[in-house]
């Protein structure tokens, strides 16, 4: 049986960027026990060497996931992203239609780890949180929606100025158009009829564009990765091929 790979976007002697697919995580969680793939088992075994990462994408988050090479690229990589010197870009298919741009900056609560623990004790703790949006695309469809005779869905492209814990997810939820697919922050009736309609049921989240600069030899890095196919295929459903 032939070993999984994972699609190389990028890599040289200090970094690697792999196209992950959704449904699978970036490593071990006991939030998810029973998963026995993680990426960053297949890529380590991929490249014959050991891989550190050095930021998240949620375990139904498709695209671009950076891994460092050895341990000084990691410290250096996951500090740049700390300090916000990482451009992310995503894509997601949300309900209704979006304003045509705009900023959400709502502050979140700090969520629990990997592994199911909190950070700090006593009161929560709130901390800053900044998406800018767009919205590349909209369409109404004559599926019938609670109260409504239609159901409305946008393309938005997301850029993240913080790096909460489900911060898009969150923030999408904030301005009442949750992303598509979202278990928990969406609504589990309408995310069945668009995987009933659409054959796709996964979250329709995607990380297609980061922007750094290289810890080592400080070019400047525009990473970029097309939509994993299922989700393509709803854009193409929806007659949004020309908004990329």
């Amino acid at each position: 049986m032939s070993r999984e790979t994972l699609p190389v976007v990028y890599q040289d002697e200090w970094l690697i960027a792999v196209h992950k697919p959704s449904g699978l995580l970036v490593h071990r969680s006991m939030i998810d026990r029973h998963e026995t793939r993680f990426a960053m088992q297949i890529v380590r075994d991929q490249v014959g060497r050991r891989v550190y990462p050095v930021h998240r994408l949620d375990k139904g988050t498709s695209g671009i996931l950076l891994f460092a090479l050895d341990q000084d690229t990691g410290r250096a990589v996951s500090t740049a992203f700390e300090n916000k010197q990482v451009g992310k870009n995503y894509l997601a298919i949300v309900r209704g239609w979006l304003p045509e741009e705009g900023r959400i900056d709502h502050p979140l609560t700090r969520q629990a780890d990997d592994y199911g623990h909190v950070l700090t004790m006593g009161d929560p703790v709130v901390q800053d949180a900044i998406t800018d949006f767009r919205r590349l695309a909209s369409a109404e469809l004559p599926l019938p929606n609670d109260r409504y005779p239609t159901t409305r869905y946008s393309l938005a492209a997301l850029s993240p100025i913080t790096g909460r814990r489900h911060q898009l997810r969150r923030h999408l939820k904030h301005l009442s158009h949750p992303i598509i697919g979202d278990a928990t922050y969406g609504k589990g009736p309408h995310n069945r009829m668009f995987a009933a309609q659409f054959g796709v049921a996964r979250l329709l989240l995607a990380c297609t564009g980061m922007q750094l600069t290289h810890p080592v030899s400080g070019e400047a890095l525009d990473l970029s990765c097309p939509l994993a196919e299922d989700m393509q295929s709803v854009l193409d459903a929806l007659g949004w091929q020309a908004a990329l």
